[in-house]
């Protein structure tokens, strides 16, 4: 999956953010079966509507090719629209940890510097 917004920021950086109310979320793809989603990173006092706004439009367009299923995936995207997103912090939060583990310096060898 493809992060955005989180450019030139520390492990550090993002939990402070997080602390101060930002979060990660995701807009689905409702008509496509492969789950590549893009997520974003969504700063303190940032609107998540100009992100939202342009997948609910690409899912509106997809959803004319399949003409019975038309109105769940407009209304889904609709849903996803409202809400801000499908918030997934926690998850991206821990596979951060992961990758790029909080850095503990060995005491021992500072006492000699």
């Amino acid at each position: 999956m493809k992060t955005e917004n989180i450019e030139g920021l520390s492990l550090f950086e993002i939990n402070l953010l997080i602390q101060q109310g930002g979060k990660f979320v995701m807009f689905p793809n409702l008509m496509t079966k492969i789950k590549s989603h893009t997520i974003y990173f969504i700063r303190p006092k940032e609107k998540t509507f100009k992100y939202a706004l342009k997948h609910f439009f690409k899912n509106v367009i997809l959803s004319w090719r399949s003409l019975p299923l038309r109105p769940s995936y407009i209304s889904k995207s609709l849903f996803y629209l409202t809400i801000g997103g499908k918030d997934c912090t926690h998850n991206i939060l821990a596979d951060l940890k992961q990758i790029n583990p909080i850095h503990n310096p060995n005491l021992y060898c500072l006492q000699y510097v």
